[in-house]
């Protein structure tokens, strides 16, 4: 038999002694494992409102001297252990320990928070399937109400975990339904008021469909009350809703955090936390995500495997055409390639966590990207835009950026030429940058490429942009004696390379239209003081 079972085995063969080496690997593996345990179990048995920013320093300690892996799977066991049991827990001790994993969250990184949160889901997933009389869900319930009051997670999660109570709606379900009210309901009428107003309609639905069945019709019509009170926004009406101590612990939370900047809201969805195994985790970055469950068919996971793979290696080689020629820019140039929006862009290039002169590369793939658009796309203004405003040294780089582009207009194409007028044009009008870009510009010394480019700025900057807004742009260039030239030479090539040649550009309409815009804007740049009318 165990011949049988040697030659069915196809496992590479290990000799004896890089087994041993193996065996005692695995067991320090595990010594290591039950000490980092029993030090984060430490921690959490002291953990409270005083002591939160010692233990959470100590913790990220933990976080940058062991694996990742290793210290979720840690925090997450020991908080669960701590939370989850048989009896009701203190809603205080809930927050706290919520509270340490929102602020771990934000200053290591949501896998963090994410890893904690799909645990406890799927934990309430498996708890709500039984039948029991003991308070495993409520206290997972009330762990997941306050992932959400400490911007964890978003409100999408909890609405679906609503509607599945809703949709079971038995007693214990009833239960669970006022406990999530009670804590974030209030809340949920803020963040999405339609959401929760259908929730109730189907609330009152079930319960006039199903309601008689039950032998105690208190629980019930105590839920539609409290329903109706959020409806109306009565807080009167809720028995024992205090929001204090949440408000007392967000002011905690936040002068705890580090890193404020950014969207650190998970927006999985039930399904999503649910069948992660199956699928993957798209809202972590660098995890794998197929988008469809993974079968057990040997043929269909050959299918989809070189499905991802044919997928990666077509964003490699457009990183290879595109002269991505470092892994820092392959890896920026991947993770807008494969990002959902702009908003998901950014964030995953936060992820990154690039230093110094590496970060600098994230705006040079971006305007490199955005040029090379056959028709200019919006993604990398509006992606520019977030990184801009985020940090004044985006700013610069993205200024350094221009001034070289500048120099090397008669090598560009007129498809770059355009698509760099329009991401101008963009970040000017909302003010993202100045016109003091232009200062690297020699306006006596203007050739044909820098006229075209300058006047296709202004002429859509001055067509396009309200008065109002036309007035703040020009005039944060006035009154600063260093840019003295570069005012003198905007009303220069205003009045000589625009006004000039205002009538061909097309009708009558047009053309007075331009004039006026353009007495606008030289006013606008004689003194920042004067309040101008219309």
């Amino acid at each position: 038999e165990q011949l049988s079972n040697e030659g069915n085995d196809s496992r590479k063969y290990i000799p004896p002694q890089l087994r041993e080496k193996a065996e005692s690997m695995d067991a320090k593996k595990k010594e290591d494992l039950i000490r980092l345990k029993k030090n984060v179990k430490g921690l959490l048995n002291r953990l409270s409102e005083p002591n939160m920013a010692s233990i959470c320093s100590q913790l990220e300690e933990f976080y940058m001297r062991n694996s990742r892996k290793d210290m979720n799977d840690v925090l997450t066991d020991v908080i669960l252990a701590a939370c989850v049991t048989s009896a009701l827990m203190p809603n205080r001790l809930m927050m706290e320990h919520v509270l340490l994993i929102s602020i771990l969250h934000h200053n290591v990184g949501i896998e963090v928070g994410a890893h904690v949160l799909e645990a406890t889901v799927k934990q309430f997933d498996e708890h709500s399937r039984k039948v029991s009389e003991t308070k495993e869900c409520d206290n997972l319930i009330n762990l997941i109400a306050h992932f959400y009051n400490f911007h964890v997670t978003n409100s999408v999660l909890v609405f679906d975990i609503l509607k599945k109570l809703t949709s079971n709606f038995k007693e214990k379900d009833i239960e669970l339904i006022l406990l999530l009210l009670k804590e974030v309901g209030f809340t949920l009428r803020k963040d999405d008021a339609v959401a929760l107003r259908d929730l109730i309609l189907e609330a009152q639905s079930k319960a006039n469909r199903v309601g008689k069945q039950f032998h105690d019709q208190t629980r019930i019509r105590f839920m539609l009350e409290t329903m109706l009170a959020l409806k109306n926004n009565d807080m009167r009406k809720i028995p024992g809703y205090d929001p204090e101590p949440v408000e007392r612990l967000r002011k905690l939370q936040r002068s705890l955090i580090h890193n404020s900047r950014g969207d650190f809201l998970l927006r999985a969805t039930l399904e999503n936390l649910l069948t992660a195994d199956q699928v993957g985790r798209w809202w972590i970055v660098g995890s794998s995500w197929s988008g469809i469950p993974m079968i057990d068919n040997t043929s269909a996971k050959t299918q989809q495997n070189v499905a991802v793979g044919e997928v990666s290696g077509k964003i490699m080689e457009l990183a290879h055409k595109q002269r991505m020629n470092t892994d820092i820019r392959k890896n920026i140039f991947c993770v807008m390639m494969t990002s959902e929006d702009y908003l998901d862009a950014f964030e995953k290039l936060l992820r990154l966590r690039l230093k110094d002169q590496q970060e600098r590369e994230i705006i040079h793939v971006i305007v490199h990207c955005c040029l090379q658009e056959k028709t200019f796309n919006p993604f990398y203004a509006f992606l520019t835009q977030k990184f801009c405003e985020y940090n004044r040294r985006f700013q610069m780089t993205f200024q350094f950026s221009m001034w070289d582009r500048f120099r090397d207009l008669k090598n560009m194409a007129n498809v770059a030429t355009t698509n760099l007028v329009h991401l101008l044009v963009h970040l000017l009008s909302r003010k993202v940058v100045s016109l003091s870009i232009f200062k690297a510009i020699e306006f006596s010394e203007l050739d044909k490429p820098k006229v075209k480019l300058l006047r296709q700025v202004l002429h859509k900057l001055l067509v396009d942009t309200e008065p109002e807004e036309l007035v703040a742009i020009f005039q944060r260039i006035s009154g600063i004696s260093k840019l003295g030239m570069l005012r003198e030479g905007l009303k220069l090539f205003l009045s000589h390379f625009l006004l000039k040649n205002a009538s061909s550009l097309g009708s009558l309409e047009q053309a007075n239209l331009l004039k006026a815009r353009v007495d606008i804007a030289e006013k606008a740049l004689q003194s920042k003081d004067i309040v101008l009318k219309f």
